[in-house]
């Protein structure tokens, strides 16, 4: 059975202070993210094992929980890869256009995410995605790992709005952690994610005009 992996990041823990600090990358990588790792590995066992048994009464429950941590393992990977110490600035070429013809302009999208990321009850995330239908960028909130926005869409940027992304250096005042995250923005890393999210289709004929 393939099994999921921990991805190495590609920084050192402390590459992104003083925007995000060394121990806060260190436990949110090697504690958290590695707890949804084995979670989702230890309930594809437990999947495994109930259909050998034949015992499936509890399937749904299983499910949902293997949702939940490989929702929680794809974010965490999104979001390392988003980021990068010598990150920060704006995007440009198609992605830049993207982001004018669909928000209006490049702070009126920045401030669209952050504002949905501030406004997150509980824990989750905020995450821009292309919707396949129409081919526009989308801003979505996420309820713990479970995505609130259209079917097939793709995340391309995502921030985690779980305390403990930031509590132990901005306490309470998370929204100076949204915006700190401009610093580091890996727009490469975006741009090409939108590159490769244009050639999805959810093959729905007349479904758009």
């Amino acid at each position: 059975m393939t099994h999921y992996v921990l991805p190495d990041l590609a920084y050192d823990y402390s590459a992104l202070e003083p925007h995000i600090s060394a121990r806060i990358m260190e436990l949110h990588h090697s504690k958290h993210h590695k707890a949804y790792v084995d979670g989702a590995n230890k309930t594809l066992e437990q999947l495994a094992e109930a259909r050998q048994k034949g015992a499936l009464d509890g399937a749904g429950v299983l499910e949902r929980t293997l949702a939940f941590h490989i929702s929680g393992h794809v974010m965490h990977s999104i979001f390392w890869q988003n980021l990068s110490p010598k990150g920060g600035g704006k995007p440009i070429g198609d992605l830049a256009a993207a982001i004018d013809r669909d928000f209006g302009n490049f702070d009126s999208f920045k401030l669209q995410l952050n504002k949905t990321a501030a406004t997150i009850q509980g824990s989750g995330w905020a995450a821009l995605y292309l919707e396949p239908l129409t081919q526009r960028l989308i801003i979505g909130s996420v309820h713990d790992h479970q995505q609130s926005v259209f079917q097939g869409s793709l995340p391309l940027m995502v921030i985690d709005a779980w305390e403990h992304a930031f509590y132990l250096q901005y306490v309470n005042e998370k929204a100076k952690f949204f915006d700190a995250l401009w610093n580091i923005w890996d727009w490469a890393d975006i741009a090409q994610r939108h590159a490769a999210a244009k050639s999805a289709t959810l093959s729905l004929k007349g479904a758009v005009g």
